[in-house]
């Protein structure tokens, strides 16, 4: 294995151990027509930038050669990490990519995905949207068996098994399979072997994963609004359970690890809140249509007296707009975005946060100097984000902030790779309605109902854990999510 003077990694068949990149926003392609693939994934990359910041990184391979797998990480944005001379030196028509934002494991070019193994059957790299809530007990497992890992992150844990399994069975997908019966947690998996891609999605479906088509290339990507960059045409969503297999020979389907019964299935409520582009569709059902039904219900069951109804951007906006049509309240803009500053969200630490929401909105004064402002979010977490904004708009001429939340009061962690942080963290939990409103410097708040979710969902079963505690899985004895610093 060697490394290049760009950071291009190379590796053949045999050669040694190689970890690559982590989780949250996963791409893999495959071209039966030998075109390369690294450009198309690195834009698919650009439209999921928004699920992870901290680092990304492509690997690829040509299957009809000699099979090398060409990689590159880095930390940072996918324009900051990838440029043309590096794009240029990926050659192969098979490959995969990921954006990390850290749940799991330290923010690290260590723990950046893909992964990529080299074992007696070949190579293997692997990119993961999820948390495993059993990686500490799967660890120490291989680890009494003699594995030595390079990274912190479960999705080292899970191509060690994928490894393992495939010298027992006769295909990668099979030892895919096999390793499957072993997680538990959330995961949406893009692995390429030397000739195939396969994608599989973990029983409960927490995360999004879906199929794309273009020309003759195939496509797994967690967002469908990644497909609309790169010109892909929309073909399926990945079945919860469901494992994919793409070859030369066309797509494969192995639905045996698919629950009996799919209401037990759990996804991820706060993509439909938050995290998903509101351009995507999620199993179905459109994030922004989501989006604005939660505003309209939050109309309908919290009506407020009101002269001007505003969202924070961007994932604010959609349900700002519902709240807008359904009570007849102007929707206006009251905040100017600063597009080159990431989400506050997923800033790894509280300070950059704090520090973030100023560098990112300023507010219009012109649009709410003198008015009853509604102010729409999509979650309040910690509230110092929101307080700030409060604040914002109270220096701006305000003279009422009514803060509405597309979401219900966060009251518990999350175990399967969104960062909800621990219960002493969180605004709501201990704590009244009142009590929070204070905090924020609002004039009231509301939130939006428990039964309001499902309706969100058009009735696909939900995990509603960090609202409700009721985990589909277990919660780990030990914490496995690598919180963020305050």
């Amino acid at each position: 294995m060697g490394r290049d003077q760009d950071g291009i990694y190379e590796t053949d068949a045999m050669g040694e151990l190689h970890e690559l990149h982590e989780a949250c926003g996963v791409f893999g392609m495959f071209d039966p027509d030998g075109g390369d693939v690294a450009s198309t994934i690195y834009y698919g990359l650009f439209a999921l930038q928004h699920r992870g910041q901290e680092s990304c990184g492509i690997a690829v391979t040509d299957t009809r050669g000699e099979r090398k797998v060409r990689a590159h990480k880095g930390m940072g944005l996918c324009n900051e990490v990838f440029t043309p001379e590096v794009l240029e030196k990926l050659h192969g028509n098979m490959g995969v990519g990921h954006v990390r934002y850290s749940t799991a494991g330290s923010s690290t070019i260590e723990n950046a995905q893909p992964m990529v193994l080299s074992y007696v059957k070949g190579t293997l790299c692997l990119a993961h949207n999820g948390n495993l809530v059993n990686a500490p007990q799967l660890r120490r497992e291989l680890e009494y068996n003699g594995a030595i890992f390079q990274t912190t992150i479960d999705s080292e844990v899970i191509a060690y098994h994928i490894a393992r399994e495939r010298i027992h069975t006769e295909s990668v997908q099979q030892a895919i399979g096999k390793a499957m019966c072993k997680l538990a947690g959330a995961y949406s998996l893009v692995v390429m072997s030397p000739r195939k891609l396969i994608g599989a999605r973990d029983p409960f479906g927490f995360k999004p994963l879906c199929i794309g088509k273009k020309d003759q290339a195939y496509i797994l990507v967690s967002e469908s609004c990644s497909l609309d960059t790169i010109g892909a045409q929309f073909v399926r969503d990945v079945e919860p359970g469901e494992i994919v297999t793409i070859s030369r020979h066309g797509i494969e389907s192995d639905r045996s690890l698919c629950m009996s019964d799919p209401s037990a299935q759990a996804r991820c409520v706060f993509e439909y809140i938050y995290f998903a582009r509101p351009d995507s569709i999620f199993d179905g059902v459109g994030v922004y249509h989501s989006r604005v039904f939660a505003g309209r219900c939050l109309a309908k069951d919290s009506p407020i007296d009101a002269d001007l109804v505003v969202g924070v951007p961007e994932s604010g906006n959609a349900a700002a707009l519902g709240y807008s049509m359904e009570s007849g309240i102007p929707y206006g803009t009251a905040f100017v975005k600063n597009s080159y500053v990431g989400r506050t969200f997923i800033k790894p630490k509280q300070s950059s946060r704090v520090d973030a929401v100023r560098v990112k909105l300023n507010v219009l004064r012109e649009a709410v100097n003198g008015k009853r402002v509604i102010m729409i979010d999509d979650s309040i977490v910690r509230g110092t984000t929101s307080a700030l904004i409060v604040g914002m708009l109270k220096e701006a001429g305000a003279t009422e902030v009514h803060v509405c939340v597309s979401a219900p009061p966060f009251l518990h962690p999350c175990y399967f790779g969104t960062d909800i942080p621990s219960e002493d963290q969180l605004i709501a939990h201990g704590r009244t309605v009142p009590e929070i409103c204070s905090m924020l410097g609002a004039d009231s708040l509301h939130y939006l109902k428990m039964e309001r979710l499902a309706e969100m969902a058009e009735g696909l079963p939900i995990c509603t854990a960090c609202f409700s505690g009721d985990y589909p899985i277990a919660p780990p004895e030990e914490d496995i999510r690598g919180e963020h610093e305050e």
